[in-house]
């Protein structure tokens, strides 16, 4: 059974709800984990999130990617999968 992603803050397991908090340099407003963190207004690609203190969290910065759980475990499952279920391989050609 597949595991699915959870988002919560890495630091205090604040869990976001979807609303949109997170604003860029340019003045554009959206939740970020819709956009993996890309401005979707002036493309900017941020490699930290701030954990929103106004709606429970605790203000700390981490790394955008440290949001998400079970990342490891579904591409295990993925990577897996995909092992049972490619053809088997004969002997490797060399290139000449």
């Amino acid at each position: 059974m597949s595991k699915e992603v959870q988002i919560a803050c890495p630091k205090c397991e604040w869990k976001p709800d979807g609303g949109e908090y997170w604003q860029c340099t340019c003045g554009h407003v959206w939740d970020t984990f819709k956009t993996a963190a890309k401005c979707p207004q002036c493309k900017k690609q941020w490699n930290y999130t701030q954990c929103i203190a106004w709606r429970g969290g605790c203000n700390q910065q981490s790394p955008h990617i440290d949001w998400y759980r079970n990342l490891d475990e579904i591409l295990e499952e993925e990577l897996t999968s995909v092992a049972e279920t490619a053809p088997a391989s004969g002997p490797k050609k060399q290139c000449a």
